[in-house]
C-alpha cells in the first residue's frame, strides 16, 4: 500500500498538473469543429451532405506532421525570445485559437457557410499546432519516472476538455446564442494560457545530431525528422505495433453505437450508460493507466491493455447474444472504456519513447498521423465486416483481431525486445 501511495504522488508533481491543464486546452477545441458545430449547422437547416463537407475543415489534425518540423526548428519572434521556444509556440497558438473561436462563433452558417468552414479550418490549424507543442512539451518537461503519470494526466485533461466543448457547449446552447457559446469556449482557453505562463520552459541538455553531418548538409531541415525516422532499424516493427494496437480500439469505438441501437437500446439508455458512465470509466482508466505505468513496465501495461481489449470484445459478444440487458451493457461499456483510457496512457508513453530529442514534435506528430491513418482504414473495414456478418460473429472476429498485438507484445520480451524497445541514443541520459 505504501508503494502505491508513493506511485500516486507522481500526480502531485507541478509539471504533471500543468500537463493536465494543457491537455484540457488541447481537448477543448476538438468537438467545436465536429459534433458541436454539426448541431449548430443542423439547427440552421444545412443538409447532411454539406455537413459531411465540413469534415474537410478538420484535415489539419491529420496533416499536422507537415509543419511540425518548423515548430522543432524555428523560435518564434518575440514570443520565443521572451518565453522560450516551446512556451512561445504554445502561447501564440492559444491566442490564435481564442481569436479563431470568436470568428467561428460570429459567422453565420446559414448565410455564409463557406466563411464558417474557413473559420472552422482556422480553428483546426491553431488547435493542431497547440497539440504538437503540448505533446512535445510533455515529453521534454517530464522525467522518465513521471512519464506514465504525465500521459494519464494529459489524457484526463483532454477528455475533460472534450466534455466541456461537447455536453457543456450543448447545454449552454439551450440558453444562449451560438456566438455566446463559442465566446465562452474561447474564454476557457485562458486555462491553457495561464498554465503556459506559469510553467517553466523545458531545460534540456544539448542533443546529439540524429543524422550524420553529410546527411544534414544535403537534407532540407523540414525533411530531416523524416530521414532520421526512416533510418531507424526498428521502424517497421514500430509501425506494425501501432497498426495492431489500433485494431481493437478502433473496431470497438466505430461500431458500438450502431450495435447498441440495433439490439434495442434507446437513445436515453445509450446516453446514460455509453456516454455518461462510459466517459467516467475512461477518465478512471486514464488515471489508473498513468498510475500503473509508474509501477510496472511499459510492455506489461500494454499487454494488460491488449488483454482488456480482447475481454471487451468478448463481453460485447455476450451482449449480442443476450440482447437488451442493462447490467451486461454496464459491464461491457465499463471494460471497454477503462481499457481505452488505460490504453491511451500507455500508447502515449510508447510514442513518446520513440521520439528523438532533436525532433520531438515532428516524430510524435508523424507517429500520431500514422495511427490516425490506421484508424480511418480500420473504421471502413469494421463497417464493411459488420454489414456482412452477425454481431456475434463480428465481436468474435474483433477478439481474434486483437490477438496479434498481444502476441507481438509478448514477443518483445524475447528476440524483438532489444530492437524495438531500446531507447534511441538521442534520448539517452
Amino acid at each position: 500500500m505504501h508503494s502505491w501511495r508513493i506511485a500516486a504522488r507522481a500526480y502531485q508533481d507541478p509539471r504533471v498538473l500543468a500537463i493536465l491543464f494543457l491537455g484540457f486546452s488541447s481537448g477543448l477545441p476538438f468537438l467545436l469543429t465536429l459534433a458541436t458545430l454539426h448541431v449548430w449547422l443542423l439547427e440552421v437547416g444545412l443538409t447532411k451532405t454539406t455537413l459531411g463537407l465540413f469534415a474537410f475543415a478538420t484535415i489539419p489534425y491529420t496533416l499536422k506532421f507537415l509543419w511540425a518540423p518548423f515548430l522543432d526548428k524555428v523560435t518564434l519572434p518575440f514570443f520565443g525570445t521572451v518565453f522560450g521556444k516551446r512556451k512561445g509556440w504554445m502561447l501564440a497558438s492559444q491566442l490564435c485559437l481564442m481569436i479563431s473561436l470568436l470568428i467561428l462563433g460570429a459567422s453565420s452558417p446559414s448565410d455564409t457557410p463557406l466563411w464558417t468552414a474557413c473559420a472552422a479550418f482556422f480553428v483546426s490549424v491553431c488547435s493542431a499546432t497547440q497539440d504538437i507543442v503540448v505533446e512535445a512539451y510533455r515529453i521534454e518537461a517530464l522525467e522518465k519516472k513521471n512519464a506514465g503519470a504525465g500521459a494519464g494526466a494529459s489524457s484526463f485533461g483532454y477528455r475533460l476538455g472534450m466534455w466541456v466543448s461537447g455536453a457543456g457547449a450543448l447545454y449552454l446552447a439551450s440558453y444562449f446564442s451560438w456566438f455566446c457559446v463559442y465566446a465562452i469556449m474561447a474564454g476557457c482557453v485562458i486555462v491553457g494560457i495561464i498554465t503556459t505562463l506559469l510553467t517553466p520552459e523545458p531545460d534540456l541538455p544539448p542533443s546529439k545530431p540524429s543524422l550524420k553531418l553529410e546527411d544534414r548538409a544535403r537534407t532540407p531541415f523540414v525533411l530531416r525528422p523524416f530521414m532520421a525516422l526512416i533510418k531507424r532499424p526498428e521502424l517497421p516493427l514500430t509501425l506494425l505495433f501501432i497498426f495492431s494496437y489500433k485494431v481493437g480500439d478502433t473496431v470497438l469505438n466505430t461500431m458500438t453505437m450502431p450495435f447498441l441501437l440495433e439490439i434495442g437500446f434507446s437513445k436515453i439508455e445509450i446516453a446514460h450508460v455509453a456516454k455518461s458512465f462510459g466517459i467516467a470509466a475512461a477518465v478512471f482508466g486514464s488515471l489508473l493507466g498513468g498510475l500503473l505505468l509508474t509501477r510496472w513496465s511499459l510492455v506489461f501495461n500494454l499487454m494488460l491493455c491488449s488483454a482488456l481489449q480482447i475481454l471487451a470484445s468478448l463481453m460485447f459478444f455476450v451482449q449480442a447474444s443476450m440482447g437488451h440487458n442493462l447490467v451486461c451493457l454496464f459491464i461491457s461499456i465499463g471494460i471497454e472504456n477503462v481499457a481505452c483510457g488505460m490504453g491511451t496512457s500507455a500508447y502515449l508513453v510508447y510514442l513518446s519513447s520513440r521520439c528523438d530529442r532533436e525532433f520531438t514534435a515532428s516524430h510524435f506528430a508523424l507517429l500520431c498521423s500514422f495511427g490516425s491513418l490506421c484508424r480511418v482504414c480500420l473504421s471502413f473495414l469494421a463497417g464493411w465486416t459488420a454489414d456482412h456478418v452477425s454481431w456475434e460473429e463480428f465481436y468474435l472476429l474483433s477478439a481474434f483481431a486483437c490477438l496479434p498485438c498481444f502476441f507481438l507484445l509478448a514477443s518483445f520480451s524475447g528476440a524483438f525486445k532489444p530492437l524495438l524497445w531500446r531507447t534511441p541514443k538521442h534520448r539517452e541520459g
